[in-house]
């Protein structure tokens, strides 16, 4: 079978809604080249070796897809640039939007993109691997296997990394956990592994629960995680020690109403997915709710934030 793979040049900030447009054109999967995160695990030594060039110009992020060359090649490409173009109406960045694509036999796709995932540990102890790779771990590893299959990332996002480092540092044996759009379910999976007795992770997309499911399984976690379709916090009851949300600026302010009785007393928000940009309006709506924030980290042109449940 012969497929197209597509590929556009964009900004770190719309880089995930591309890949999202890219899903719902039915792409099983995406390829990310961020040249800042390729630069920091070059530079880091998490990588043996590296195959891809090193960029000039780090601000510029290379999305690709695969779609199969049929008759509904040519709509979709069309649909494809006019989604692009809209981004701009949600205050997203496209940059320059170069879209090109090149024909590829299917035996040349399911080996090439393997070359672009391999094993990187991203926290003081959590190690993500893809499950065809080797790993001698050392005493403290904690490994999380994560295939690339859908449009949910392969969790060296900044965004995702961010989030699996604060969980390294917060969750705490017995703790309960709530993962708010939880995508491939990565960071639920995190949260067990580092010791949470339970982990609850919510997702709108019946997609997404689907793939978290299969990551949850994967990772022999089942008796601790369960996936479920809701909007934010609905599908899930009690209280948590722990809620982490790495969605977005806009979303993260409107769930910010409805966390302190979700959160246990002392209990601790982790909000990610938030360009830098957005950031001030996030802390103050945070204050707002008399959250007390304790930590802002950036990487990458992106934020995380700590905030501790504050009195009412």
């Amino acid at each position: 079978m012969k497929w197209a793979e597509i590929s556009i040049q964009t900004t770190h900030e719309a880089t995930e809604a591309v890949a999202n447009i890219f899903h719902d054109l039915g792409a099983s999967g995406v390829i990310i080249e961020d040249p800042v995160l390729i630069n920091a695990y070059r530079s880091s030594g998490a990588w043996d070796y590296c195959e891809i060039p090193e960029p000039a110009d780090v601000e510029i992020v290379t999305v690709k897809a695969y779609l199969p060359v049929d008759d509904q090649l040519d709509d979709k490409l069309g649909l494809f640039e006019q989604k692009v173009n809209e981004l701009e109406l949600h205050n997203l960045n496209k940059g320059c939007g170069l879209i090109n694509w090149v024909e590829v036999q299917d035996e040349d796709w399911s080996s090439a993109w393997k070359d672009y995932f391999h094993p990187v540990k991203v926290s003081e102890h959590i190690v993500i691997k893809p499950s065809w790779e080797e790993y001698f771990p050392a005493v403290d590893d904690i490994i999380i296997e994560l295939d690339p299959g859908m449009a949910f990332g392969t969790g060296t996002h900044h965004t995702t990394v961010l989030c699996i480092r604060l969980l390294d540092e917060l969750v705490q044996t017995g703790d309960t956990v709530f993962d708010v759009g939880t995508g491939s379910g990565i960071l639920a999976v995190a949260a067990a592994k580092l010791g949470a007795a339970s982990v609850h992770a919510i997702d709108l997309d019946p997609v997404a629960v689907k793939v978290a499911q299969e990551n949850v399984a994967m990772n022999d976690v089942e008796q601790t995680v369960t996936a479920v379709q809701g909007d934010l916090l609905t599908g899930v009851d009690g209280q948590a020690d722990i809620i982490v949300a790495n969605i977005i600026a806009d979303i993260i302010i409107q769930i910010l109403q409805d966390l302190p009785p979700r959160l246990k007393d002392d209990g601790v928000f982790i909000a990610s997915g938030i360009i830098t940009e957005r950031l001030s309006d996030v802390t103050a709506a945070m204050l707002d709710h008399q959250f007390v924030i304790e930590k802002v980290v950036e990487e990458g042109g992106w934020a995380a934030i700590v905030a501790r449940k504050g009195e009412v």
